[in-house]
């Protein structure tokens, strides 16, 4: 996240880490298709930007967010 020098880029991978996860439980695919989803999603940009402030949102909340951008319906 580059020009936001509070957010420590370890636990922004972390955080990437566990909303992979997240998404690949909730889709029943495996990891690595959850990572290339959220890789190329919009979501991911608006994380990485830091400008929105959607990485102080819960894992879940993001997950769902990946969701609907996909035009999956939420449980």
């Amino acid at each position: 996240m580059e020009g936001h020098p509070l957010v420590n880029d370890t636990l922004l991978q972390m955080k990437y880490a566990r909303i992979v996860s997240l998404l690949a439980k909730k889709l029943g695919i495996p990891e690595s298709e959850a990572l290339g989803l959220f890789y190329r999603s919009r979501t991911y940009q608006d994380l990485r930007s830091g400008e929105n402030g959607l990485h102080n949102m819960g894992d879940l909340f993001i997950v769902d967010e990946l969701l609907l951008e996909q035009g999956h319906p939420l449980s």
